[in-house]
């Protein structure tokens, strides 16, 4: 069930992403940094060992048409513990889309890639999918999301979470 997941979800980023027309070249017009932070609330098995995350984030967007965007992102992503359990994290690596129907108000997008768990002895990543609603304007994108972290049986339960988040938008300039 896992493999078709992942299967569908990886089917919709190529067709979106070869669906629209590139830009020819990247400008301060069409792509920036974004930089950010998000809390959540963990949830199932990790509400067990964890109180709550706390993260950071950077993503690379291109947009791809007036209401597409695409990109790449990464940060980490700290879990507090509840007593007699240690401290943890996650680093996504991953692909992005977001569709925003106006230049300014809600959005709709989903990050999917894998993310790697850090301070764990033995302990693996897995694929995530992070589905967020938001919203945005030429500097900010507010969002609630929800974020799983699908390992295999073997090396543990899955690693789910809700939240909210922002990110500031670093546009690139050019010299003169």
């Amino acid at each position: 069930m896992k493999k078709g997941v992942l299967l569908m979800i990886l089917t919709a980023l190529s067709a979106v992403t070869f669906a629209q027309s590139q830009p020819e070249e990247v400008t301060s017009r069409n792509s920036w940094l974004k930089l950010g932070v998000n809390a959540g609330v963990p949830f199932g098995n990790l509400s067990k060992t964890s109180n709550f995350t706390l993260g950071a984030e950077l993503k690379g967007q291109v947009m791809s048409t007036n209401h597409v965007g695409l990109g790449l992102t990464t940060g980490y992503n700290h879990f507090f513990p509840k007593d007699g359990f240690n401290n943890f994290g996650t680093v996504p690596l991953g692909l992005f889309v977001r569709y925003y129907p106006e230049s300014r108000g809600f959005f709709a997008g989903t990050d999917v890639g894998y993310s790697f768990v850090t301070g764990v002895d033995g302990a693996t990543g897995g694929v995530y999918v992070r589905p967020q609603l938001g919203y945005h304007n030429y500097s900010w994108n507010i969002f609630a999301f929800y974020n799983g972290i699908f390992r295999s049986e073997e090396n543990g339960s899955s690693l789910q979470y809700a939240g909210i988040g922002a990110t500031y938008n670093i546009r690139f300039h050019k010299r003169s």
